[in-house]
């Protein structure tokens, strides 16, 4: 499925959003990577695929795989096809299967994408990063590039039912690999993970020139 929509998806979704993208070259082309990113929208995980070189896996709300009917199946099919994973978000050993989840695509030699921040910026701030990025990165011992988003909360303005298909500017910059391997040696973890963050959250915010929010982002309804 995830073939059969990519190249499908990707060739119409540049020709409607012609989304600027620079840094390519940054994507290793195979072997376990992460791909860290700012988040200001639902449609990053959906523009960051389109535009990557290899297939990148997302985590996606376990509730996208549940539905019934037709409508049920194609919405499946969609995400699966996007290369999606479910979690259910609202289980409390939601973070940990995600972590284990990860590690799995990164075992395969594959590419994760991750928000650091945890749930997308509703003002355009770039609010401080958890540490689960750090702790994929060090466990897996693989590079983590950072990536730059713009532009992508236009596509479905908060209060707006339907995508935007014109007046839309999207950039995308990927940055310098963060390698890992061997940086943390001999460092006590807890204070590797924070270092390794803060690290990728100055790379993403070179690449996107977002005001540092200094605080952790939260989900509506949790702050």
């Amino acid at each position: 499925m995830y073939h059969v929509l990519h190249t499908v998806v990707p060739p119409l979704a540049k020709a409607v959003w012609r989304p600027t993208v620079h840094g390519l070259e940054h994507v290793p082309t195979s072997g376990g990577v992460i791909l860290a990113s700012n988040h200001l929208s639902f449609a990053d995980s959906m523009i960051i695929p389109i535009v990557a070189p290899r297939p990148v896996a997302f985590l996606a709300k376990s509730d996208y795989f549940t539905g019934t009917g037709v409508r049920g199946a194609l919405q499946r099919g969609w995400f699966e096809g996007l290369g999606m994973l479910p979690v259910d978000r609202d289980d409390s050993k939601a973070a940990i299967a995600s972590l284990d989840t990860a590690l799995g695509v990164l075992g395969r030699g594959g590419a994760f994408g991750i928000y650091p921040e945890g749930t997308r910026s509703r003002d355009g701030r770039l609010y401080r990063g958890r540490t689960g990025v750090a702790h994929l990165a060090l466990t897996a011992g693989c590079p983590v590039v950072p990536v730059g988003l713009q532009g992508t909360e236009d596509i479905q303005p908060v209060g707006a039912n339907r995508p935007r298909l014109r007046g839309v500017d999207v950039t995308v910059r990927f940055g310098a690999p963060i390698q890992v391997a061997g940086e943390y040696d001999g460092v006590p973890s807890g204070r590797a993970r924070r270092e390794l963050t803060d690290r990728i959250m100055a790379a993403i915010g070179d690449l996107t020139g977002q005001e540092p929010a200094g605080i952790y982002n939260e989900r509506p309804g949790t702050a």
